[in-house]
């Protein structure tokens, strides 16, 4: 139980403590699962309390759910001082490693976005704009990405759901009977892009 009797915290210590929570049980099961009185009890709060800092368990969701898609730019932020090549291959390598690490709650994050929850898909596409926005800086066409409709930024966010629902089959297999390693699969992503974008 996290701070059980800590009740000094601000309202947005705790509004944080309560999302950190909610990332934590984000890593086993889908977000629409998350119960709420299991949350408020490593808080411990009460339930009614945490529907204080959260109006509806939508508001709480939304706020772990946003959470989630920020870590994931945020990890898969090369350093700044890689060359574009290197950078797009870290990208990868951390989005590749992040999809393997929390596959359960990645899946919940996609699937979410999927099956129509409003705050799901606006969290995803968000998070998927973000992406797109890096991968053209690393190509060397930043506008692009100012130009949603344009050939080459479908190509790009295409290759990136291609990519990702890769990821997400290939962590899914067993060590052993993956047909390739990490690194072959962020070559075969590398490639694919290189490729697509000379069709």
């Amino acid at each position: 139980m996290l701070n059980s009797v800590d009740n000094r915290l601000t309202a947005e210590e705790r509004k944080k403590q309560l999302v950190k929570i909610g990332l934590m049980m984000l890593r086993d099961q889908p977000i629409h699962e998350l119960s709420i009185d299991a949350i408020a009890g490593q808080a411990g709060i009460s339930r009614s309390l945490l529907f204080h800092y959260f109006p509806s368990k939508r508001d709480y969701y939304v706020a772990v759910i946003s959470a989630a898609g920020r870590r994931l730019l945020r990890v898969t932020k090369p350093d700044d001082e890689l060359a574009p090549d290197a950078a797009l291959r870290e990208m990868l390598v951390q989005f590749v490693a992040f999809i393997s690490r929390r596959r359960t709650a990645y899946i919940s994050f996609v699937r979410g976005a999927a099956g129509g929850d409003d705050y799901a898909v606006e969290v995803y596409d968000d998070t998927r704009i973000g992406l797109c926005r890096r991968i053209l800086g690393f190509l060397g066409t930043p506008e692009v990405a100012d130009n949603r409709g344009s050939a080459e930024y479908l190509r790009i966010h295409a290759w990136l759901g291609y990519t990702e629902d890769l990821a997400i089959e290939w962590s899914g297999l067993a060590e052993d009977a993956r047909p390739m390693t990490a690194d072959e699969l962020i070559d075969h992503a590398i490639d694919a892009l290189h490729t697509l974008r000379k069709l």
